[in-house]
């Protein structure tokens, strides 16, 4: 981050969430076998995914990140960039993606939190043991949280879930005064709310 008055800000305040502004971390990513800096003013004007995982060399999270490899041009297609993270260093993560079939096949960003400041800031920081829980942080252009969800670590998540709220969210946020209701896809019906519509669903 550019000072530690913001990360004084989550101690006062407690971790960020939905209709947050997310303030402008700076960290180091592996990404196409090469270690680079980003920021989160570097993801301005795109949707953004944070997906939190424990750590490198486990059992579940590779699973999860070959799912979101696999899916990640259609998250591309929406505007959106996917940035996983783990509190290991972006050295374990180039071990990681040389060593593990799944891992290999991801080309967007692999970011370090190894100080665990992205992880306590969003609230994902297993202190005692030195982890993240499985936090999936949506961000909008603008860098407001518009979804957040949080699983213990021994379940899985459905990364076709979080491109369908992606979309959810990009539609809402481009239709306004719409919503979508429950098990929405694209291309299916919306809500306008109103006293016409209150007693009738």
């Amino acid at each position: 981050m550019e000072s530690n008055d913001t990360y004084n800000e989550f101690e006062l305040f407690g971790p960020l969430t939905v209709g947050d502004s997310v303030p402008n971390f700076e960290f180091e990513v592996f990404q196409d076998e090469k270690t680079k800096k980003m920021s989160m003013n570097d993801l301005h004007g795109k949707w953004t995914v944070l997906f939190f995982y424990p750590a490198d060399f486990t059992f579940v999270c590779p699973t999860e990140l070959e799912d979101l490899a696999k899916l990640y041009g259609k998250f591309q297609a929406e505007g959106a960039e996917v940035i996983s993270v783990s509190t290991d260093t972006v050295f374990v993560h180039k071990a990681w993606h040389d060593a593990s079939e799944a891992i290999s096949k991801i080309t967007y960003p692999m970011a370090a939190d190894p100080t665990h400041e992205l992880s306590h800031a969003f609230g994902v920081h297993v202190a005692d043991e030195g982890v993240a829980l499985r936090g999936t942080f949506i961000i909008d252009p603008e860098g407001i949280i518009r979804v957040v969800e949080i699983h213990d670590n021994d379940i899985g998540r459905n990364v076709q879930e979080t491109l369908r709220k992606i979309q959810a969210a990009k539609f809402v946020a481009e239709h306004d005064g719409k919503v979508c209701p429950s098990n929405w896809n694209p291309g299916d019906d919306t809500l306008e709310p109103g006293l016409d519509l209150v007693g009738k669903i």
